[in-house]
């Protein structure tokens, strides 16, 4: 029986602490964003799964990107008109594809949204795309806790374990496996829980800190 084993690993694994979200980003010298009428945000990709939870992050950089001045087209609009063009989700991964999909919505540029890692710490990288030529305008990284430890994790995979060994036979291999492959792996379902939606959030406002507002402040 393999559960006391990770219980064990779950106890050790207590000590893991939380991150403190950190965050960092870069603009093309001497542009002007003032001429930035109109942001879309296209896509949010990476370890986070379901349409729920994608518009879920993509409306919290469009507060952020309101709060620059900006005005924005929601995630979830872009996504209806894309169907009906027939825009495959590969097709906006790329720098190309997404100022492609932004000719389309006739925006002058529009935001793609990176979530590569979404374990105990989440990582982000979010681009502001020229739909004109594709080059990057402005790029911001932000990394943080994601509110659990590695201790949670493995807890959950415990909890499936127990449950197989008590229902019998060799299915709790596959049943741990696909809880750990889930939950570790990134993050699903119909929406973020508060405590996964406020340290998004926190991360965000990391990543867009030094995002260029579209009217610089007169003194």
């Amino acid at each position: 029986m393999r559960v006391p084993c990770l219980c064990a690993l779950a106890g050790a694994l207590l000590v893991a602490g939380c991150a403190t979200s950190e965050g960092e980003s870069y603009a093309t010298a001497g542009y002007d964003f003032s001429g930035l009428d109109k942001i879309a945000v296209v896509e949010v990709t990476g370890r986070i799964h379901g349409e729920s939870i994608k518009n879920e992050v993509a409306n919290m950089f469009t507060m952020e990107l309101v709060k620059k001045g900006y005005a924005v087209i929601e995630r979830s609009q872009i996504q209806s008109l894309l169907k009906e063009q027939e825009f495959q989700a590969s097709d906006i991964t790329t720098n190309e594809g997404a100022a492609l999909a932004g000719r389309v919505q006739n925006v002058p540029a529009v935001m793609v949204v990176n979530i590569p890692k979404y374990k105990e710490e989440m990582e982000m990288t979010a681009k502001l795309i020229d739909v004109e030529d594709a080059t990057i305008l402005w790029i911001g990284t932000g990394s943080g806790s994601t509110g659990k430890t590695l201790a949670t994790i493995v807890g959950a995979g415990v909890g499936a374990a127990a449950g197989a060994v008590i229902a019998g036979g060799d299915s709790n291999d596959r049943v741990l496996g696909g809880v750990l492959g889930g939950v570790a792996g990134g993050v699903a379902g119909n929406a973020l829980s508060p405590d996964q939606r406020k340290q998004v959030r926190k991360v965000i406002a990391k990543v867009c800190k030094s995002l260029p507002p579209r009217y610089s402040e007169k003194k």
